[in-house]
């Protein structure tokens, strides 16, 4: 299986946000790159917010070109065998910590967001991921900043989309 046919069914498979999942399924189909940057009708990406062992925290990169706090994501690559792996992928890349844990389960939300020309939106399967017991996060170079947020804190520096992510993440734990 590649990562395009992982795409299909992983979207196929996932419960909830029906008319959404299928604006992504109709994506797919009508775009067989749409997987990649280089599609600029559209591509998927894979993220996942980074939530803490104890399960009261969320780690949040202030993302380097938006400005914003953000949970961590991008761009599939071709190495990539699964959106899954993507999001775990990037999640690694952007927080600097080893070993995290997917939540089991598949994606915990969809959300699709326009993005500055020349492409027009990104079709983001977000994930949640636990970091192991006394991680130590980094700042990579696509972050200004990286920082744990207690639940309660995140609305107060993140947009609607993390609020929505984080309430999805919670009722997966």
């Amino acid at each position: 299986m590649n990562l395009y046919d992982d795409a299909v069914l992983v979207l196929k498979e996932y419960e909830g946000q029906d008319e959404l999942r299928q604006a992504y399924l109709d994506h797919l189909a009508a775009h067989p790159d749409g997987l990649w940057k280089a599609c600029h009708a559209g591509h998927v990406t894979a993220s996942a917010v980074v939530v803490d062992p104890e399960h009261d925290r969320v780690l949040l990169t202030l993302h380097r070109k938006l400005r914003m706090w953000l949970q961590m994501g991008g761009h599939c690559e071709p190495g990539d065998a699964t959106l899954a792996a993507a999001a775990l992928r990037e999640a690694t890349e952007e927080s600097g910590i080893p070993g995290l844990t997917l939540l089991p389960g598949g994606p915990v939300r969809l959300d699709r967001h326009a993005i500055p020309a020349p492409c027009h939106w990104h079709f983001d399967v977000q994930y949640a991921a636990v970091a192991p017991p006394g991680a130590a996060h980094a700042v990579s170079d696509e972050s200004l900043d990286v920082r744990w947020f207690a639940y309660d804190e995140v609305a107060d520096v993140a947009d609607e989309s993390v609020v929505h992510l984080l309430e999805a993440a919670r009722a997966r734990l």
